[in-house]
């Protein structure tokens, strides 16, 4: 089987990526995107639910470690993106899977301690209120995980987050069996529904409304690996909701170039545990970025991890703009470069590989998950 350099580079085929005139648009490329099937399951212990939630993954390895990193085998990504399926009795069951690529498819924590702290610095986070904002998109497709991460609507019934929120790579965590996500609605005094007449200089006090998880994926990458190799790569999870949410939801797609994006920037939303209660927004310019990881300095604070990092491009076949989730934000690294300590926020991104996996999760069905 060859390595997965060669798959890489079908992978990485895109049309539509570079200016053509001077009216051009940043346009969402086309993509090659492969197909990921399920080979078997396997049915596994119950988890004993023993771990501590961490609100952040810390990594030592930075831009230039991870580039200089071997690229995996055939063998070895078909490994990382089988995954692990946690059901709400606490069943459990793993999944191997099978890669394919279409020929008629052109359309295609060691390391130094620090605090807890990732702004640099003025903190340039905008907390959302009223909710003409929250409630309307693209705020409203930011949930909260009874975790204490953020996830984002991607689907009637499916919310992507960061694989540390329900499992620390060795062990599911406490709360993990009964998972919940929050949806924010205004909170009533008198119990009515609403009222036409609000007050503009009193933003309204806002409640979650919970629904429990059904089911969550989580790629075997996180699981075997660690943040310090490649399991920040597949820092990512897949949770399926018991009942639809009834909500606009996000799409996702896959990442293009950092220097394809709109002015190299990207955005996102998440609860952050130093404004409690309050979503914060937040962009900011991508600083660097390999196969797999964007990294960024967008103020962040722990609670955000799992938070949807979007841009906002031009569609050609809708003739329409479009926003769509292109990584996950993940946590912070901290950095020796040169001697220099430095330190960075981190998205994973949506490659084509991961699109195919996290598409078919949603959907079940590879012929819905043929373009990026």
């Amino acid at each position: 089987m060859a390595a997965l350099s060669t798959l890489i580079l079908l992978l990485c085929a895109a049309k539509d990526v570079m200016p053509s005139s001077p009216h051009w648009k940043p346009t969402w490329p086309s993509y090659r995107v492969p197909v990921i099937l399920p080979q078997s399951t396997l049915n596994l212990d119950k988890p004993q639910f023993d771990a501590e939630a961490r609100l952040e993954v810390v990594s030592p390895c930075g831009p230039a470690c991870h580039k200089s990193s071997p690229l995996p085998t055939y063998e070895e990504v078909k490994n990382y993106l089988s995954y692990e399926t946690l059901y709400a009795n606490g069943s459990l069951t793993e999944t191997e899977v099978g890669i394919y690529i279409l020929s008629n498819s052109g359309d295609g924590s060691q390391g130094r301690s620090r605090t807890k702290r990732q702004i640099y610095g003025y903190d340039s986070r905008f907390s959302i209120f009223g909710k003409d904002f929250l409630l309307n998109y693209p705020f409203s497709t930011s949930v909260k995980l009874s975790t204490g991460c953020t996830g984002t609507l991607v689907a009637e019934k499916h919310v992507l987050t960061a694989a540390h929120c329900i499992h620390d790579g060795k062990s599911y965590v406490k709360g993990a069996q009964k998972l919940r996500v929050g949806f924010l609605k205004p909170k009533h005094k008198d119990g009515s529904k609403g009222s036409n007449i609000t007050n503009s200089a009193m933003p309204e006090k806002m409640k979650f409304q919970w629904i429990r998880v059904k089911r969550t994926h989580v790629p075997k990458g996180w699981i075997k690996g660690n943040a310090n190799d490649i399991g920040m790569d597949y820092d990512y999870a897949l949770l399926e909701l018991k009942k639809p949410h009834k909500r606009k939801f996000m799409k996702i797609g896959v990442s293009p170039p950092a220097r394809h994006l709109p002015g190299g920037r990207i955005h996102f939303s998440g609860y952050d545990n130093d404004r409690p209660g309050n979503l914060v927004y937040r962009f900011c310019d991508v600083k660097d970025e390999t196969y797999d990881l964007l990294y960024q300095q967008c103020d962040a604070q722990p609670g955000a991890s799992g938070s949807g990092v979007y841009v906002r491009m031009w569609k050609r076949q809708n003739h329409k703009w479009e926003r769509k989730i292109i990584g996950i934000f993940s946590g912070h690294q901290w950095v020796d470069m040169n001697g220099t300590p430095q330190d960075f926020n981190v998205a994973v991104r949506i490659t084509p590989l991961k699109y195919a996996q996290i598409c078919y999760w949603i959907k079940g069905n590879y012929l819905d998950c043929r373009e990026g």
